[in-house]
């Protein structure tokens, strides 16, 4: 009789838990809610850059080539009381003086369609720049051989071609270099600054590869010019704008700004010369 009633009160032990667990009748168990997911935002398109307009192409027969090799350094030299306290630096420079030399000539010929910018192999100046010998040129150092060894398919009936030279400082011994600026004096307090642009142009047929001379190019402007009584302006430099150390040049925005400005100068007198017609 014990047994009976011990396994009783273990059958209702276990129906009392199964009830326990059942939820109540209508009831609805709440779902299991699934782990959310991580919202991926999808990268924005980057917008396509505007598609370069087409340069248009050169057409139409070339009346001129301009050829400009002024532009690579800049000359910084100083001087004392005799030649042997000269010191001269050549600073290379990206200041697009090329660039002003045909932007110059076009300016000069109303934007002729006809003028052309040329060209040219690097290095192929330099036997006309450092020369063998200075008495006697080999004709392979001559501006007309170089010019020609490299505009076979140019075309053009002329050629400007723009240079610099050396030229002797007044009144001294000392040569200036090209394109660039000078420092004279003795001490700090009687020292001055100047400028200077030696650029030279020369207009080469473009069949026979003749030089055109032009003897008496703007006499009347280089002639005022030489009269004057007090320095031209543009040649005029604050000894604070003068790079110390040469290398300095190359970043001076105001002797950048300067010097274009003096080579605009020589270039606005000369070129009219080289560009009537004959």
């Amino acid at each position: 009789m014990l047994r009976i009633a011990v396994s009783l009160i273990a059958l209702l032990s276990v129906l009392s838990s199964a009830v326990a667990q059942t939820p109540p009748t209508g009831t609805t168990p709440p779902a299991q809610t699934a782990p959310a997911k991580p919202v991926v935002k999808k990268a924005t398109p980057k917008a396509k850059p505007a598609a370069k307009p087409p340069v248009a192409a050169e057409s139409g027969p070339c009346r001129l080539g301009v050829i400009s090799v002024i532009g690579d350094h800049y000359s910084v030299q100083k001087f004392g009381i005799t030649i042997f306290e000269a010191e001269a630096s050549e600073v290379p420079i990206d200041w697009g003086l090329d660039d002003l030399v045909f932007a110059r000539v076009r300016a000069a010929t109303n934007n002729d369609p006809g003028v052309r910018r040329i060209a040219y192999p690097k290095g192929v100046f330099e036997p006309f720049y450092n020369p063998k010998t200075i008495l006697i040129r080999d004709p392979g150092e001559r501006l007309p051989v170089i010019v020609r060894s490299f505009t076979a398919n140019a075309n053009c009936e002329r050629y400007l071609v723009a240079t610099t030279f050396k030229a002797e400082l007044p009144n001294s011994h000392m040569t200036l270099n090209g394109i660039g600026t000078y420092n004279q004096g003795v001490g700090s307090i009687l020292r001055h600054s100047h400028l200077f642009a030696n650029v030279a142009i020369t207009l080469i047929d473009g069949r026979s590869y003749e030089e055109i001379k032009r003897p008496f190019v703007n006499f009347g402007a280089n002639f005022a010019a030489g009269m004057r009584l007090t320095e031209d302006p543009l040649n005029k430099l604050d000894n604070s704008l003068f790079p110390d150390p040469p290398a300095a040049a190359s970043t001076n925005a105001a002797l950048r700004e300067r010097t274009r400005a003096l080579v605009t100068d020589r270039l606005d007198r000369g070129l009219p010369g080289y560009l009537k017609d004959d």
